[in-house]
């Protein structure tokens, strides 16, 4: 009897390795001496916690500081690695350990998904990304150390700066230092701005760097000129610069206006001091999931920011979730130049296809779409605040991983949907971006007739 052959598709093998990674860390985290106590922890909660730290987001239903013993907190921080990486080191290492060989096909849906230039280089590519991350990671640590040393002695400072490096790196946003995060740490510079580089070299994506790094060392071997640093950036590698910079400053703003009274937050602080943990939250709320103040005591006014400001999320082929940056600013851009009755998008004298638009709005409306199903599912099975519910939503579908207090309250039926979220959060703007790199070209033509829209 002849064996069936199963054929998994790219996209396929992405989804089922992310799921067999977190099934995992669910086995491992619920052995005995994964636990600080000794005893099993439960299925739902070892679930809750290995989809958390695969998924980069940083949500958590038991304390990670106080609930998981040594070997736990090194399962967190291993998978938290694992899914930081990156989506190219993923999928190749996947595919080796299964013995799939990586088909020409394969190739050119990752190297469209990816914006590679080249069929080849794959596995170079990916000694890049690990090369990359475990240098910013070092350095990371080596400034966390500065102050996690001298505070909690040699052994446990030097352990928290290491897994505060990756996890930060990795906008994983998960914790050892308490029920309250970086709250203690809310008016020391060090610390704020350390996390804050932290967030941002993982949240841009590794094409980013390569791309910067590619046009400095032109600059610095004599064959460019310093000024022409920015104009001969990759086309996606401005838009992320640009973006992202802007999506910070007005995140900044905005918080640094609305919650400059309150008590709660930041109203009792310097003015400067205002404007570090502003900055703090307009960075965090792009997927690291860290926080220097109470996100259940700010305003209704700010709570709507963060949510729009965790949707969008950081930049793709990068440690960062939500629809991404690039998403936006090709939506945003597409509106401006309708607006203006163009028929190309044109941004630095440069032609966006036309598919590329068409694939922005697709992530967009089936994330949105998402979003909303898992807002009213939650709020049918939890109930609570509606600001509660749609933050915490936002925070799980973007891997953002900031709370407003309601996670820890979960029920089981609460606690998988929050699951559900991470996981199509990490895995679904990838997935579609890989599905619509796929092209069809029917060869039946239809005539065309117009629609009224607006």
């Amino acid at each position: 009897m002849k064996k069936k052959n199963i054929n998994l598709s790219t996209t396929q093998i992405i989804a089922l390795g992310f799921f067999g990674a977190i099934l995992i860390g669910t086995l491992l985290l619920m052995l005995p001496f994964c636990s600080a106590d000794g005893y099993t922890t439960s299925f739902i909660d070892a679930f809750f916690t290995a989809t958390t730290s695969v998924c980069v987001t940083g949500l958590v239903v038991v304390p990670t500081y106080l609930h998981w013993s040594i070997a736990g907190k090194v399962v967190i921080l291993i998978l938290s690695q694992l899914g930081g990486l990156g989506i190219i080191s993923f999928t190749t290492a996947v595919m080796m350990i299964i013995g799939r060989r990586i088909t020409l096909k394969d190739r050119l849906l990752l190297e469209d998904a990816l914006n590679l230039n080249t069929l080849s280089g794959l596995v170079s590519f990916l000694r890049k990304i690990l090369k990359g991350t475990f240098l910013i990671e070092g350095i990371g640590a080596i400034c966390y150390a500065l102050q996690f040393i001298p505070e909690y002695g040699l052994v446990r400072g030097l352990c928290y700066s290491v897994f505060h490096s990756v996890t930060a790196f990795c906008n994983a946003g998960i914790d050892l230092l308490g029920d309250n995060s970086f709250e203690k740490y809310l008016t020391n510079p060090w610390i704020n701005f350390v996390t804050i580089a932290l967030i941002i070299l993982g949240g841009i994506g590794f094409i980013v760097w390569w791309d910067i790094i590619d046009v400095w060392k032109r600059i610095r071997c004599g064959s460019l000129k310093a000024e022409k640093f920015f104009q001969k950036l990759h086309l996606n590698t401005k838009i992320v610069l640009i973006t992202t910079a802007a999506l910070i400053l007005s995140g900044t703003v905005l918080i640094f206006i609305l919650e400059y009274s309150n008590p709660n937050t930041i109203g009792n602080l310097t003015p400067a001091e205002k404007l570090m943990a502003s900055l703090f939250e307009a960075v965090t709320t792009r997927t690291a999931g860290f926080a220097t103040f109470s996100q259940a005591q700010m305003r209704g006014s700010s709570i709507i920011v963060c949510i729009i400001l965790m949707f969008i999320g950081g930049s793709s082929i990068g440690t960062a979730g939500g629809i991404k940056t690039n998403t936006f600013a090709v939506l945003a851009l597409s509106t401006f130049s309708t607006i203006h009755g163009r028929d190309h998008l044109v941004v630095f004298h440069k032609n966006i296809p036309h598919k590329t638009v068409q694939k922005a709005l697709a992530v967009t409306l089936v994330s949105a779409f998402c979003l909303f199903l898992a807002i009213i599912a939650l709020s049918i099975a939890e109930g609570g605040a509606m600001s509660d519910i749609a933050f915490e939503v936002t925070s799980a579908i973007s891997t953002s991983g900031l709370t407003r207090d309601f996670t820890g309250k979960l029920h089981t039926a609460g606690k998988l949907i929050i699951i559900l979220c991470m996981y199509l959060g990490r895995i679904g703007p990838i997935s579609l971006a890989i599905v619509f790199s796929k092209s069809s070209h029917s060869l039946t033509s239809y005539p065309t007739e117009d629609i009224t829209v607006g």
